[in-house]
């Protein structure tokens, strides 16, 4: 069934002309079919600015948590090499100071660790900075905030609140490195997207712009926001601050891509929880997607969420064994498992501030017209 798209369009147009970002693509696939590709808005929302495209490249921020560093931690798990009930300390010893010995790799999937949601870590790197050569986006710097996060102190116990934390998904990035043995950028390419022909859907590692002075294609990415303590135009390089003292590639922000490649990788992973491919065993998409028990009122399942009861960015039509996630920059994917549909809805409505938030009104708004045609 083909939908009617007048309404999602009417509604897609009216974000660009009312702020909430300059451009947006939105994919909608049904059973690997795609049903709806529309690209609205330019990449700055300036006069002369060139037009969002289809195949237009945005920073995914946090999707790279389910998308990359959870998928990856699938494969480690169905490799044997670690389990979701490990503590995190098998792997590293120093992190149980501070009463942290019993956090588990589950707790850190399902944001119930107790760890803080966010640490300006770069702001001390930067302070570093002053006095080490090359070192913010080095690896010495990556190491040095793994260091910060092993020493942090929790502010409440495991398992008792679920509470959405970056820290905990920058551990389980260095997780995949540590154990695998390499980059997570390497990982992921190796492991999930190049396996399926996803070349596209990347990080971008600054360390090795750095060192091969080669530079992303600009006018095929969305630029973020204008950087008051960068002093410029992000455009190529990761929006979110730790993740660029990092280097750009962390396992809670750092994924690029176009959303046909985020489309793709959806459709594949549901198809997975059918039994329909090899991509990851079905059992453990299904642990991945079962939501959180042990704590109560959590929306979490395993590195991915799901719709709460009101006022969600998913809408109030999608049905109830629905997951997806949001990222930081105006990006979000949501599988309605019941209807075998994905919708990806990429914008760089951080451009140029971070402070503009209207989005969270034409999400819900977005999705409910989708639904609605398809009703």
């Amino acid at each position: 069934m083909k939908m009617s798209a007048t309404a999602v369009d009417q509604v897609l147009q009216e974000g660009v002309e009312r702020g909430a970002y300059p451009g947006a693509v939105l994919v909608v696939s049904r059973a690997g079919k795609l049903e709806l590709e529309r690209a609205v808005g330019t990449r700055t929302g300036e006069d002369g600015s060139d037009p969002i495209r289809a195949d237009t490249v945005f920073d995914l921020a946090s999707l790279t948590k389910p998308l990359a560093t959870t998928l990856a931690f699938l494969v480690l798990v169905k490799q044997g090499r670690l389990s979701f009930d490990d503590r995190v300390t098998r792997f590293f010893h120093n992190f149980g100071v501070h009463q942290k010995t019993h956090v588990t790799f589950r707790h850190l999937l399902v944001h119930s660790s107790g760890l803080a949601a966010h640490r300006a870590f770069y702001k001390e790197a930067s302070k570093l900075a002053r006095r080490r050569l090359n070192f913010l986006g080095s690896r010495e710097a990556k190491e040095w905030v793994f260091e910060q996060i092993h020493r942090e102190k929790l502010v409440r116990p495991p398992g008792e609140r679920a509470v959405y934390s970056d820290l905990g998904f920058m551990l389980l990035g260095q997780a995949v490195e540590t154990i695998s043995g390499l980059t997570l950028d390497r990982f992921c390419q190796r492991h999930l997207f190049g396996p399926v022909g996803l070349r596209a859907l990347s990080f971008i590692d600054l360390s090795q712009v750095r060192t091969h002075r080669v530079a992303p294609v600009a006018e095929m990415i969305a630029p973020t926001q204008r950087c008051a303590w960068r002093k410029r135009v992000l455009c190529g390089e990761v929006d979110d601050d730790n993740a660029w003292a990092m280097g750009g590639v962390a396992g809670h922000a750092g994924l690029f891509g176009a959303a046909r490649d985020v489309d793709t990788l959806a459709q594949i992973v549901e198809s997975a929880s059918r039994g329909e491919n090899d991509f990851l065993p079905q059992e453990l998409v299904e642990q991945m997607w079962a939501i959180d028990t042990t704590v109560d009122g959590s929306t979490r399942t395993l590195g991915w969420d799901t719709p709460s009861a009101e006022g969600s960015s998913a809408g109030t039509r999608v049905s109830p064994r629905t997951v997806g996630h949001l990222g930081f920059t105006g990006t979000s994917l949501w599988i309605d498992r019941d209807r075998r549909l994905s919708i990806t809805l990429l914008t760089n409505r951080v451009h140029p501030s971070r402070d503009n938030d209207r989005i969270g009104e034409f999400r819900p708004r977005i999705h409910d017209a989708v639904l609605e045609a398809f009703g």
